[in-house]
């Protein structure tokens, strides 16, 4: 492929200031997304909780039901190299404003933070996102999309490893359904989803029309007129600024950050 998805997503300070994660490595090394743990920590930390709740609650706590104190830190280290779970960074604040706006949106959004933090979820995205809607996720060509990704540095049982739990990430998601055998489904996204996708496109530095058609747009399974339909009822719902008058396109994405002034 010669222009692979997220090609286009360099480390620059303002997406690192917003919780992006670059580099070689990723979570999907030892863990899938996480959504079940997420979804857990998520219903009992209020939404106006500071970093340190969201620790306790699952060390000392135990909010996620794990059987030791190392299991609890284990999950503590990579649900926050997943999320962040720090209302200092915007991708994490967006996200928990989407989790109590947007409940049906929760997957999706979910999927698109850990995009942004995994690299190595990241690097599957063209291959998911391009397997029609049926489509089987075969193992042998999805393992080379990430051996291609991670080079020599991790062993074939590793890259088969992170293959599974990948697979596992898009099935949590939607993309993907199925047990043993995985077929490609595509979503059915909310405003909110729409909201987020359109919002990470303007932290990249896309503007107007180059917003609906971008990467994270495909994440969506959304492009062009369907991404505008969903902007416009995320501005309905009061999560964005969204406005079309024929080929002009406008949209602002900032006031989904409750940290910006609205």
């Amino acid at each position: 492929m010669t222009n692979p998805m997220f090609s286009q997503l360099a480390p620059t300070a303002a997406l690192q200031r917003a919780g992006f994660r670059f580099g070689a490595r990723g979570t999907h090394s030892a863990r899938t997304m996480m959504l079940r743990e997420l979804a857990e920590l998520l219903a009992v930390v209020p939404p106006d909780a500071e970093r340190d709740e969201y620790g306790a609650a699952i060390v000392e706590e135990n909010a996620l039901g794990k059987p030791t104190w190392v299991t609890r830190n284990v999950s503590r280290k990579y649900l926050t190299n997943l999320y962040g779970l720090d209302p200092g960074l915007p991708l994490f604040r967006v996200l928990r404003r989407l989790w109590e706006a947007d409940p049906a949106g929760r997957p999706l959004v979910a999927l698109m933070c850990t995009l942004a933090r995994d690299p190595l979820l990241r690097s599957t995205a063209a291959h998911v996102l391009s397997l029609g809607d049926g489509e089987e996720l075969l193992r042998a060509p999805f393992s080379a999309v990430i051996r291609v990704a991670v080079g020599a540095r991790l062993n074939d049982s590793v890259v088969d490893s992170v293959a599974s739990r990948a697979a596992s990430s898009w099935t949590q998601s939607g993309h993907l359904k199925g047990h043993r055998r995985k077929r490609r489904r595509r979503v059915a996204t909310t405003p909110g989803a729409a909201a987020m996708a359109l919002w990470l496109g303007e932290l990249q530095g896309l503007a107007g029309l180059s917003l609906l058609d971008s990467d994270w747009a495909a994440v969506l399974d959304l492009a062009g007129p369907t991404m505008l339909d969903l902007a416009l009822e995320a501005r309905r719902h009061g999560l964005i600024h969204a406005r079309a008058a024929g080929s002009v396109v406008e949209i602002d994405t900032r006031r989904l950050d409750p940290a910006v002034e609205r």
